[in-house]
This record gives structure tokens, C-alpha cells and sequence, in this order.
């Protein structure tokens, strides 16, 4: 399969990016450029309230329609394809029919805090295996509680999957059912020191082990794609979580390199090396992939609600018509007038990890307007990415001169100059903002022989900006005890 690719270096690398609110799939050559990109949404289900779902057939069609607009319009073969995907939601189906037995529970979607405490005396045996803390967000009460839900079902006949598991599942036509390190240490199952399933854990959540995937590097053989015509044949030699495969898109190759991603949710990550991190400060360890492609250690935060505080001004509250516009509704004011806005909608994460908080807009006063609430939403995601990067410095003793950023938000300057400004150190922001795709494409494509090395990935998306701080020191601690008051109203922490 090697040498038949790297005869082929001009071919094309498919990318698959099945993300929480849609799907893109961009084609990249040997140089970084796009040849292609492709984009579904997809829809999001609220069946109660805090309750998030997505249709699983919704998510694989998703794919085939991109995919194909992608391969008949392209001039130059695919020789190779990537999956990256949103981690920690939960697929479980019957390998029989090849249907889903539920929708798709979303990572964001909090119906299992109950549940969670079900196993709080077990909580430290589980953050010792996994780097996780006992938290809805992850995989295993989410398994639990389908199986619980639906009980009399044949547990032989199902497979349980992250999204990157369900994809790889239905492109080779049911004939791999596996998964990689990073998805696999979401799930709140797996050991990250010893890259396995971990039978304790396995047992204290009642989950069967014929139900879960295979566990490989990220980096690999991962069967060919026989379910889509126009790819028959393309091998699958990258998968990975979507933030670790924005780590690598950003070349964040060494230990203490951090980046940022601005998506519906804020995830940064630093990678840590051959260091696994035992956070005292509300992080969680995870896996991620160092230059080579290979599984190393990597400190994460991740904020619930990031970019997905934008959407709610747009969609519920009708602040603004659309996103873009939030830049110049934040600028037309010259301070946040007081106003805070907490966006714990989610319950809050990384470094507070309060399942009970719920969102709150504090310091309204009559002098206070749409474009206050406006600029109090992109100040709240800089605030919790401030959160923590500092949780970072205290776990790793590590202080970046450097936040390299992607994501959808990258575009808003206000943000971009704001984060800098919270952090006090300068924010990058890359010439291909979309470092989940890029990132699984220079994966699979180093894997496949299209690159030789790391070394030839590192020139191919170079910085765009940098914004630089501008704020003093002083009016940078007046806005951030400002933000911790406002926290503190939420919820006790």
C-alpha cells in the first residue's frame, strides 16, 4: 500500500472533519493548498432541556454527500484520507442491521450528571487510569446509559463507537470496527499509560468489552474505503480526536507548545511529551501525537461553551443577525459597561468542572445596551481560555510566550486582540485557519508517504497575524476580578 502511494505524490489527500454542528471534507496536495472543501451542517436535537443528540445516519450521510461533490469534481486522484471528529459523543448500533439503537449523544449533553454520581466513590481509581474526571462529558455513562435505556437488546449485537469509530465503520462497509488512542482515552475507559481497554473500568460501568473497538495509533492502517464509489480503494491511514489533530495541524511538535481551538467549545492544549500530567488544578491528561506521528502526553482545558455563546445571542436572544457582526458590536462600545456573561449553559468545564452551574448575565444596569452583551460574550470566551492557560502554568511549571489559535473565531478581531490582551502574551493566527483538517490531512499524508517528515509539514501553514498585547497591567486586573465575581454569582466554586 506504501509504495503505491509515495508513486503517487501528486495525488490528493482527503480530509474528513465530522464536527459538532456539521461536517466538512477538504482535499489537500503535497503543498497544503485546498482543492476542494465541502460543507454539511448538521442538526442539533434537544429532546429535554441540557439534552444534546445528533442523528448518526444524519452524521454518515453527511459524509457520502461531501465526499462525492468533493471526488467528481476533482481532477486529480485520492490517495489517501484522514478522519478527525468531535469526541466523547457516543454511538452505539447493531453490527447486524448496521442501525443505530439511539441517536448519537453529543459530548455537550449533560443527561448523565445523575448518573455520574453513581460511581463518585470510584472517582479517583478512574482519573488515576484515564486522566479524566468523573464528568457527563465523557464516553462511559454515556454507554451506560443507552444500555440501561434499552435493555433488552442482544448486548452481542452491539458496537459502540465515537464518531470516528461509526465513519470508519461505514466507509469500509462494516468490515473495521476501530478507533485510535486519542479518541479512545475520551471515553473514560481506557488507560492512557498502558494505551488498552481497562477491564476494572469496564466492569465498575457494566460496559461489554465485545462492544468496543479496536484501539490503534493514530498513525496506521486503517482499512480502505469500499461504501463510496468514487473512493473505492482509498486507503485510511490517519484517525484522530479533532483537538489533537489541530495540535499536530499547528506544529506543536515539542513540549510547551500550546494551541487554541475556537470552535462551539474552546479546547487548548499543550503537549506534554513523554510526561503524563496529574493535574491539581482541574485539567484533565489525554493523548495526543508528537512529530513523528507517534502517541505521546498532552495537558487539555476544554470550555463547553466557546464560540457556541455567539450562536445563542443569534438564535435565541436575537441580538444580532449574524455572527459576524458581533466584531463591530463589541468595538462600538468602549468597555464591557460591567457586564458579564457566564456561559455556563453546559454546566461548566475545564478548570471549574461544575456539572450544577448554569449560565448568567450579571452587572445590568440601565445604561447597558445589545452591544455591552455582545462584547461581554467574546469577552467571556477569552476569560475562560485565561482559566485555563493559567490552570496550565501551575500543572506543567510552564509559562508560552505563544498561543497559537484556529477555529472559526480566528476571523474576529475583537476576540483575537482581547485574548492577547487577558493572556499578556501574543496570539497567532495561522494562514489556514482550519487546523482539524489540515492537521488529519498532513497525518495521513506523512503516514502515506507524501511527506517524508515533519520538517516538511512545518513551512506549509505559516502564521497570517499576530495580534500583540496592548492592554496594562492594571485594567487587565480590574476586567478579570471582574469576571471572577461574576463567576463566583454563578456558583460556588
Amino acid at each position: 500500500m506504501q509504495q503505491r502511494l509515495i508513486t503517487q505524490k501528486e495525488g490528493l489527500i482527503l480530509a474528513i472533519d465530522q464536527g459538532t454542528t456539521g461536517t466538512t471534507c477538504v482535499l489537500y496536495d503535497r503543498y497544503g493548498k485546498t482543492h476542494g472543501k465541502a460543507y454539511r451542517p448538521i442538526t442539533q436535537i434537544y429532546p429535554e432541556e441540557g439534552w444534546v443528540e445528533h442523528d448518526p445516519m444524519e452524521i454518515w450521510q453527511s459524509v457520502v454527500s461531501a465526499v462525492r461533490e468533493l471526488a467528481a469534481a476533482s481532477e486529480l486522484p485520492v490517495v489517501a484520507a484522514g478522519i478527525t471528529n468531535q469526541r466523547e459523543t457516543t454511538v452505539v448500533w447493531d453490527k447486524v442491521t448496521g442501525m443505530p439503537v439511539h441517536n448519537a449523544i453529543v459530548w455537550q449533553c449533560r443527561r448523565t450528571s445523575d448518573l455520574c454520581r453513581r460511581y463518585l466513590p470510584e472517582q479517583a481509581r478512574i482519573t488515576a487510569k484515564t486522566g479524566l474526571p468523573l464528568d457527563a462529558y465523557f464516553s462511559a455513562t454515556k454507554i451506560r446509559w443507552i444500555l440501561e435505556r434499552y435493555s433488552g437488546l442482544d448486548p452481542e449485537r452491539l458496537l459502540f463507537g465515537t464518531v470516528d469509530s461509526w465513519l470508519l465503520w461505514k466507509l469500509t462497509a462494516g468490515s473495521i470496527h476501530a478507533t485510535d488512542y486519542t479518541n479512545a482515552s475520551r471515553t473514560m475507559l481506557f488507560d492512557i499509560r498502558e494505551k488498552r481497554w481497562d477491564a476494572e473500568l469496564l466492569e465498575l460501568f457494566s460496559v461489554p468489552a465485545s462492544m468496543l473497538p479496536q484501539a490503534r495509533a493514530s498513525a496506521g492502517d486503517f482499512g480502505c474505503i469500499s461504501a463510496i464509489p468514487h473512493l473505492d480503494g482509498v486507503p485510511v491511514t490517519a484517525v484522530a480526536g479533532d483537538q489533537q489533530a489541530a495540535l499536530f495541524g499547528q506544529c506543536c511538535f515539542e513540549p510547551g507548545m500550546i494551541k487554541n481551538t475556537y470552535g462551539t467549545g474552546c479546547f487548548l492544549v499543550m503537549h506534554t511529551g513523554d510526561v503524563c500530567i496529574s493535574s491539581r488544578n482541574g485539567l484533565i491528561a489525554t493523548l495526543a501525537l508528537d512529530a513523528a506521528g507517534r502517541s505521546c502526553f498532552a495537558v487539555e482545558g476544554s470550555v463547553f461553551i466557546g464560540g457556541a455563546v455567539v450562536q445563542w445571542l443569534r438564535d435565541e436572544m436575537q441580538l444580532l443577525h449574524h455572527a459576524g457582526e458581533s466584531a463591530a458590536m463589541a468595538s462600538a462600545v468602549p468597555s464591557n459597561g460591567g457586564v458579564y456573561i457566564v456561559p455556563a449553559f453546559a454546566g461548566l468545564g475545564a478548570p471549574h468542572w461544575n456539572m450544577e452551574a448554569r449560565g448568567a448575565v450579571v452587572g445590568l444596569t440601565r445604561g447597558s445596551n445589545r452591544n455591552h452583551v455582545v462584547r461581554a460574550a467574546l469577552e467571556s470566551i477569552a476569560y475562560q481560555t485565561h482559566d485555563v492557560f493559567r490552570a496550565m502554568e501551575a500543572d506543567t511549571g510552564r509559562t508560552p510566550q505563544l498561543l497559537k489559535a484556529d477555529g472559526g473565531a480566528v476571523d474576529n478581531d475583537f476576540l483575537m486582540q482581547f485574548q492577547a490582551d487577558i493572556l499578556g502574551i501574543p496570539v497567532m493566527k495561522p494562514r489556514n485557519k482550519e487546523s482539524t483538517s489540515f492537521g488529519i490531512a498532513s497525518l495521513a499524508g506523512l503516514t502515506a508517504g507524501i511527506w517524508k517528515s515533519s520538517e516538511e509539514l512545518q513551512g506549509l501553514n505559516g502564521p497570517e497575524r499576530v495580534y500583540r498585547p496592548e492592554m496594562g497591567h492594571e485594567e487587565r486586573q480590574q476586567l478579570l476580578d471582574g469576571w471572577r465575581r461574576a463567576l463566583r454569582q454563578t456558583v460556588t466554586i
